[in-house]
């Protein structure tokens, strides 16, 4: 059974940081590109962050390049946001997610496992 976990998130105030992380299970791990994606109220989710399976490339949303970093550790099974110089727009639940053999997409359809998301609210 494949589990993604995200953890990491909270309250902080703008200009601040925040570690997001994610711990897989029931998965080759190293085979799935993972991203991270949020979804604000009444929004839809959207894409922010993905690093692919082989070569570790990574892709970011404009909104938040040069502000948030993406890693992965495959001897631990893990994927790490790492969020600085946060913004109330930043506020979101955010997902992790895992595609098979993927090239770090910005899609949503291109991804095979979700974990529950967790929270970032950033006050201003």
């Amino acid at each position: 059974q494949v589990q993604l976990v995200e953890s990491g998130g909270g309250l902080v105030q703008a200009g601040g940081s925040l570690r997001l992380s994610c711990a897989a299970s029931g998965l080759r791990f190293s085979r799935y590109a993972m991203g991270w994606f949020r979804q604000a109220p009444g929004k839809e989710r959207e894409f922010v962050a993905a690093i692919s399976w082989r070569s570790g490339t990574t892709t970011y949303a404009d909104s938040v390049k040069g502000r948030f970093t993406i890693s992965r550790d495959n001897a631990k099974n893990m994927v790490s946001l790492k969020m600085e110089t946060l913004k109330p727009d930043d506020t979101a639940v955010y997902y992790c997610a895992a595609d098979w053999m993927g090239q770090a997409g910005t899609s949503r359809s291109q991804y095979d496992y979700w974990g529950q998301g967790t929270q970032v609210t950033v006050s201003s």
